[in-house]
């Protein structure tokens, strides 16, 4: 349905996000990923809406313990490389499934690295990415089960989406994530400006989630490995781009 999705971030646990997507054409809501089920159901009791579907990200506990009581009917999606320590799937999928949400063509992407299985959904014709532990805002999740080859391939899929995507990734990480992209790039004009929006937002209480693909471009050194600039300032300039990947991962894990 040609119908813009309506896009409602919830603020779950301590620094947790999930997030509805609505067709008001269709009538259909969807929910990506669900660290606690109470604010997810008063997000959608206050505007009406019923659950059509779930779309889970990977298995970690905070963005799954809200699906048991959420599920009531909606169809579960989850990939199926994750179904075994995933809640059980109505629809496992991959790379290669071909998946409507909300009436909107949605892709499934592979983004292991975080973990092995984690899934990220893009939904072209809304301009939405749902990456949940693998592109965060300035950042990117530690790599629990991944090898750095494995995230730094991860990342190169999503830079590849169009660039004014709104990444909706699942923590309010981004203010720490500021402090070491800057450690890094200090003199980055770009970085320097982002993260003065990103202290006057969390000063005021305002999620920096979502976040515009473009900026992260700009930004967020984990997608800049391979940027013959940022290496320099590392000392890296003739490091091959999954070594640099590497490091700032290993130094982001000292931080």
């Amino acid at each position: 349905n040609a119908a813009p999705l309506e896009l409602v971030v919830v603020p779950c646990l301590s620094d947790n996000y999930a997030f509805l997507i609505h067709n008001s054409a269709t009538g259909e809501t969807a929910l990506i990923d669900a660290p606690e089920a109470q604010p997810i159901a008063d997000a959608l009791d206050s505007r009406g809406w019923t659950l059509s579907d779930i779309l889970i990200t990977h298995h970690h506990n905070d963005h799954i313990d809200g699906v048991a009581v959420l599920r009531d009917g909606a169809r579960v999606i989850g990939a199926s490389a994750d179904a075994h320590r995933l809640p059980p799937l109505d629809l496992a999928v991959d790379e290669d499934t071909n998946l409507t949400v909300c009436g909107q063509q949605t892709n499934v992407l592979d983004v292991s690295g975080h973990t092995i299985g984690h899934v990220a959904y893009h939904l072209p014709g809304a301009g939405l990415a749902f990456t949940a532990d693998s592109l965060m805002a300035l950042g990117c999740g530690r790599l629990f089960e991944g090898t750095p080859a494995q995230m730094w391939s991860s990342m190169l899929k999503l830079r590849a989406l169009p660039a004014e995507t709104l990444i909706c990734s699942g923590h309010e990480y981004t203010m720490t994530n500021a402090r070491f992209a800057a450690s890094l790039d200090p003199d980055n004009a770009a970085l320097i400006s982002r993260i003065e929006k990103v202290e006057t937002a969390r000063s005021e209480g305002v999620a920096t989630v979502p976040s515009v693909l473009g900026d992260e471009l700009k930004t967020n050194p984990f997608l800049r490995a391979d940027a013959s600039e940022f290496k320099a300032v590392l000392g890296m300039a003739d490091e091959a781009d999954v070594d640099v990947f590497a490091y700032v991962r290993a130094q982001k894990d000292k931080f």
